[in-house]
């Protein structure tokens, strides 16, 4: 693909390359452990009418993060709808007591291919976005968490005496942008008209 279309469109390009049934979701700095039980996820795709579900990131702190969160819109008048956003979830999916049913998780999932082909990335979000691809598939996902299948987060703490090489230098450039604050901006400006939204709100 052309370069520097950004994150969305190029995952668009990749999920459009997918035949298999599932697709798994992984950032390129995860690491497999054997507590990384892809199976369970496909076990509970197969058993269940969940489309997605999310396991949990372990950083080297031992910090870990499932980022269950509950996605609600409040219908408005005239002016527009009301996004609400609060972390959590919703009941404990039935056979599976270490899975919940929420409606967003975090950078590692098995999902249905055909839905996330459905519901798609907004190519228009370049850089700064991953709650809108759970927005944009309210009414079409139903989402699950799993906190027992994990990934580690390879890290990315710097000893004083490590040397950067020149690979390096140049993935900073592209990784952090100077032009960030306008990539957010327009993620907000997208955000608020394709919706439809007055307001968000977070708890």
């Amino acid at each position: 693909m052309p370069f520097g279309k950004g994150w969305f469109a190029g995952r668009n390009l990749a999920i459009s390359q997918v035949t298999t049934k599932y697709l798994l979701w992984v950032d390129d700095d995860f690491i497999f452990t054997s507590n990384t039980k892809v199976e369970k996820l496909v076990d509970i795709l197969e058993k269940t009418t969940l489309d997605l579900v999310g396991g949990a990131v372990r950083e080297k702190t031992g910090f870990v993060t499932t980022f269950r969160h509950q996605i609600s819109v409040e219908r408005g008048g005239e002016d527009g709808d009301c996004l609400h956003t609060r972390m959590g979830h919703y009941h404990v999916l039935q056979g599976f007591p270490n899975c919940v049913v929420t409606d967003g998780v975090v950078n590692f999932f098995l999902a249905r291919t055909d839905k996330v082909q459905r519901v798609g990335f907004d190519p228009r979000l370049t850089r700064v976005a991953h709650s809108e691809f759970f927005i944009d598939g309210l009414g079409i996902l139903h989402v699950g968490s799993c906190d027992d299948v994990t990934v580690d987060h390879a890290s990315k703490i710097k000893l004083p005496w490590s040397k950067a090489d020149e690979n390096e230098k140049t993935y900073k450039e592209f990784r952090y942008p100077k032009s960030s604050e306008a990539n957010i901006q327009l993620k907000h400006g997208l955000f608020y008209s394709k919706n439809r939204f007055k307001c968000m709100v977070k708890n």
